[in-house]
Order: structure tokens, then C-alpha cells, then sequence
């Protein structure tokens, strides 16, 4: 038997919705597979500290065995090198001597700060010595691994990301300021969720938390705004659209799992402007290292802000536009439209409105269930 004309469309119509996850599994592989498969250093800071000749010969051979890994100084004293440690100036620092010892600051990054132990204990090795770690920076004890801030940002992204879904899909028909103080709502709700997880529910840090929900809540509204906005143009391609820029990209690029250092150049590149990056390092500096650079990563936070208020205008006077469009020609103020007799255009337009009804409903449920499921 043949396939009827309801099948035939029905598989058309399925056919066309796959690919949104199709395009979803390549951009996670290229994103993910692309950012971590085979993290290398590249121009990553290190300290030998002493100023004699055997320190500078020393970083010397460092500097060239490592052909572009590693980008090495010396520094005329152990103050000096915690210094830069504590201000993410460098990510490791070499106490040559007797008994050797590396310093390194785990709360800039737990990854970079092992790539650096396993440079210096070769080096220890070569002087028949034990190396001593001294860790400058610790992490928070809930957070032995350094890296439940990147998870807390998973978790904030997922509900500003699930939100927009809710608000553009089932919402689409409310005015945009009632959209967009959903939004604000929602930010709300969400950054103060993800500050108990931090706090009181993981203890993945110990201090600062008023600071980690302010910036919760700057990376979640701005998130929120911009998918609302950018609802208005792409419509059921939101979610796609909005995993590019707050998953796919934002990730890979916020320095959570590897810093830059440590990636491919371009999402090393990403990481100094995208606003995952600006909230991980943000609260890293909030949290570990007394504010340090904090006023740069709020600023970024904040421009991305700023995006979604400028894409919230624009898609409220687009709908609005697109609203006087469609009631046709404009007419005097209190003017009442005379009843037109309807024509075949316009019984074919009334005939189809259950149908568009109906295919906005589905794209919206689509929508709402991708942003969920993934």
C-alpha cells in the first residue's frame, strides 16, 4: 500500500523539525570536542624566582625546550611571585634550590595549575630532588576541584536558556514589556536558586556570596533578554540560536574547565569578551582573590545587558510594525472601520487561521521541549 497524503506530509513535517537536533549534535561536537578533545599549553605564565645566572639559564632553557608551551620570567623574590599568583599574573612559580618548590594558585584554575605541576616535577626529577607544592590560592573545601563554578554555570544557563523557550513560545502572544518582566522575574528567580546551590545547599564557596548572586543575576537576565529579544526574528529557530551563543560557545569559552591558555585560539579568543567567561572569573575574583580585575568581568556582564535591552527594543518595534502591518491601512483616530464584504482572499485567510494557530502552538511546544530536554 501506498502511502497516503496525511503520511506523506506527516513525514515532511517531521523530517523538516529534525533538522534543528541534527544541527544541535554537530554544533555540540565542533563546540565541545573542538575546545577540550586535546588541551595543550600555549604561552602559559610561569615564574622562576631568584635573579643570578642560574635562575635566568634556568628559564632560559624552559622558555626554549618548551617551543611556544610555556612563557617564562624570572622574578627577584618568593613576594613578588605570590603577588602575581594572586592577581592571575602568572600560573605557577619555580623555587629553584636544595628543595625545590612550586607555588600555585588552584582558585585561578585547577587544570592549569596541574599542567604546571607536571613541567616543574620533571624539572625537580632532573635534580635527583622532591618538589614541594605550595598552594597560594585554595579553593573553597566544598569545591575540591575548582571547577563547581563552571557547574553553577551550567545551572544558571539552563534556566535563563529553558526560560526564554517558556516566555518567547507560550508567551509570544503578551506585550513585550509583560515578556520582559517575565524576564526580569525569572532572572531573579533563577540567580537566587543558583546562589543557594553555591552557598548553603554545595558550599562551593566560602565567601562573597552576596557578590556570586549579583553576578548570578546580571548573567541570567542578560541571557533572558537577549533570547527574548532575538525571539521576535527568529522565532521556533530560538533555541537553536540561543545554545549557539550561551552553550555551544559560552562554555567551551568561560575558562571553567580549561583556560584559555590551555584551548584552541579561537575560543581563547572568546573567553575575553564572552559572558560566561565574565561570570566565572568574576566570581573567581570575588571569591579568591580580593576583588582583583572584578570590574572588568561585571563590565562585560553588564555590555551583554545591555545587548538584550537594546534586541528587546528593537523586537518591540518590529512586533509593533508588524502589528499596524497587518491591521491594514491606517485610519483617523476613533474612525471605525466599515464592515467589508468579505472576499475570497479573505475566506481563505479565515479558512487557514486555525492552521497557522495550530503550527504556532506546535512550533512553541517544539520549542519549549528542546530547550528542556537538552
Amino acid at each position: 500500500m501506498s502511502a497516503g497524503p496525511n503520511t506523506t506530509g506527516a513525514l515532511r513535517h517531521v523530517l523538516g523539525h529534525l533538522l534543528t537536533p541534527l544541527l544541535m549534535c554537530v554544533g555540540m561536537g565542533l563546540a565541545y570536542l573542538g575546545a577540550f578533545h586535546a588541551p595543550e599549553p600555549h604561552d602559559l605564565r610561569v615564574d622562576v624566582v631568584g635573579s643570578g645566572p642560574s635562575a635566568q639559564i634556568l628559564a632560559q632553557t624552559l622558555q626554549d625546550k618548551g617551543a611556544g608551551a610555556l612563557d617564562v620570567r624570572t622574578v627577584p623574590d618568593r613576594e613578588t611571585a605570590v603577588a602575581a599568583l594572586r592577581q592571575q599574573g602568572s600560573f605557577g612559580a619555580y623555587v629553584p634550590g636544595a628543595k625545590p618548590e612550586l607555588m600555585v594558585a588552584s582558585a585561578s584554575s585547577d587544570t592549569s595549575a596541574m599542567a604546571v605541576e607536571k613541567v616543574f616535577t620533571k624539572v625537580a626529577a632532573a635534580q635527583d630532588s622532591p618538589l614541594k607544592v605550595t598552594d597560594v590560592a585554595p579553593v573553597a573545601s566544598g569545591d575540591p576541584t575548582g571547577q563547581g563554578v563552571f557547574f553553577l554555570l551550567v545551572a544558571l544557563s539552563i534556566g535563563a536558556y529553558a526560560s526564554v523557550a517558556v516566555i518567547g513560545g507560550a508567551g509570544a502572544v503578551l506585550p513585550m514589556r509583560i515578556r520582559v518582566l517575565l524576564a526580569a522575574g525569572m532572572s531573579l528567580v533563577v540567580s537566587v536558586v543558583g546562589t543557594l546551590f553555591a552557598g548553603p545547599v554545595f558550599h562551593l564557596v566560602d565567601q562573597g556570596l552576596g557578590g556570586v548572586w549579583a553576578l548570578s543575576w546580571l548573567y541570567a537576565a542578560g541571557i533572558l533578554l537577549v533570547g527574548v529579544g532575538l525571539h521576535t526574528f527568529l522565532r521556533r529557530w530560538t533555541t537553536l540560536g540561543v545554545m549557539v551563543l550561551f552553550v555551544m560557545l559560552n562554555f567551551t569559552s568561560s575558562g571553567g574547565i580549561y583556560r584559555p591558555e590551555l584551548q584552541p585560539g579561537f575560543f581563547g579568543s572568546l573567553h575575553a569578551f564572552w559572558n560566561g567567561a565574565g561570570f566565572v572569573e568574576g566570581v573567581r575574583g570575588q571569591v579568591y582573590f580580593d576583588g582583583h580585575a572584578l570590574g572588568g568581568h561585571v563590565l562585560v556582564l553588564a555590555l551583554w545587558l545591555l545587548a538584550g535591552a537594546v534586541l528587546v527594543a528593537a523586537a518591540g518595534i518590529t512586533e509593533s510594525r508588524r502589528a499596524k502591518a497587518m491591521a491594514g491601512p491606517g485610519r483617523g483616530a476613533g474612525e471605525e472601520a466599515a464592515p467589508a464584504a468579505p472576499t475570497e482572499a479573505g475566506k481563505a485567510a479565515d479558512a487557514a487561521a486555525p492552521a497557522r494557530a495550530a503550527e504556532d502552538a506546535e512550533d512553541a511546544e517544539e520549542e519549549m521541549a528542546e530547550a528542556v530536554g537538552v
